[in-house]
């Protein structure tokens, strides 16, 4: 992908103050080497970065990259999913195990009056995989992008808040997720980008941009910023990060070892921050309602941070989720915690 443009930002970023003798040799497509070939102090000064990226927002629509340890934004190109690619689909029914995480059996952090205008989801802790594949689901006719390594982080609102966006469609509600999927439109490739959606539309024709998913549904993909694929073995290094706006842009950055990939969209697409206050952060199957299937002997812990203008307590909610795309961990306790950070936190293993 070739460079379009620079975005300088100024600011105090602890990052950028690590000495260039710490910087390792190129690995990946974006020249950044893998968890398991920096060392303890290297490891550290990328998770600072990687706090210090998400706090910056790419400053208009489009899709941009940063890269240890700079903190400039630098506008990528685009790509635009194929017609008939493959989504992610709304949870209407629980069809599998009550106690497989996904598809509705999920902790949402909940925050009543108090609107969300920022998010960020990580696994503090992910241990034991050792094999992981997407697999169908027979109610949804095996649907998704199947097979090893294939996987789906959906970090998604609730779907029970109606805004312009409907125009007024009776029984019409929004809902968004911001996706990191593995190969989702071109084979050793994930994608991140924002998935919108016009839940209950009903028979009319979808508005200009958004397709059909032929149960009275609407929805369309934003651009979407390309990136190597990330092995699910590395998933504890993974944060992603959701900033919304009324009047301005709705922006999904993930940041991964030493690399941010940020894809944003204008908020009036949905005009999602006038009613958020719900979220469902999970690693589920690759899209179609198929499954994230891993080995025995996986323990995770799944945490959602919010800013929320308060440092009130949330609410953490079972049986809430929205995906319909589910993971084969069982759901443990949860906790929820007030502060400058409001979040919940929950375990999840088989």
């Amino acid at each position: 992908m070739q460079a379009k443009k620079l975005v300088f930002v100024a600011g105090l970023v602890s990052a950028a103050l690590v000495p260039a003798v710490f910087a390792a040799p190129s690995a990946n497509v974006y020249g950044s080497p893998s968890n398991q070939q920096v060392g303890p102090i290297e490891a550290l000064a990328r998770q600072a970065w990687r706090e210090d990226i998400a706090q910056i927002v790419a400053p208009s629509e489009g899709c941009y990259h940063a890269s240890y340890p700079s903190i400039v934004w630098q506008q990528v190109a685009c790509r635009t999913a194929s017609a008939n690619h493959v989504h992610p689909v709304p949870h209407y029914y629980l069809f599998g195990s009550p106690m497989t995480a996904g598809n509705g059996n999920d902790y949402t952090i909940q925050t009543g009056s108090n609107l969300i205008t920022k998010a960020v989801g990580s696994f503090p802790t992910f241990s034991g995989e050792t094999s992981e594949k997407s697999v169908g689901v027979a109610a949804y006719g095996d649907g998704g992008i199947l097979g090893t390594n294939e996987y789906s982080l959906q970090m998604n609102t609730q779907f029970t808040s109606t805004t312009t966006a409907c125009k007024n469609h009776s029984g019409c509600t929004v809902w968004q997720q911001a996706v990191y999927g593995t190969d989702y439109d071109v084979k050793g490739e994930g994608s991140v980008f924002w998935q919108d959606w016009l839940i209950g539309y009903g028979s009319s024709r979808c508005p200009s941009g958004f397709g059909s998913d032929g149960a009275g549904d609407c929805y369309k993909n934003s651009s979407l910023t390309q990136l190597a694929d990330i092995s699910p073995a590395d998933l504890a290094g993974v944060t992603m990060t959701i900033t919304v706006a009324t009047g301005g842009n709705d922006v999904v950055t993930l940041a991964y070892n030493g690399d941010a990939y940020s894809a944003s969209q204008s908020d009036s697409t949905l005009d999602i921050a006038s009613v958020m206050n719900t979220l469902e952060y999970q690693i589920v199957g690759d899209a179609g309602g198929s499954e994230a299937e891993f080995n025995n002997g996986v323990s995770a812990t799944v945490k959602v941070a919010v800013t929320d203008g308060s440092t009130s307590t949330p609410s953490c909610v079972a049986d809430s989720g929205t995906t319909g795309e589910s993971v084969n961990l069982n759901l443990g306790n949860c906790t929820a915690l007030g502060g400058t950070s409001p979040s919940i936190s929950f375990t999840e293993s088989n």
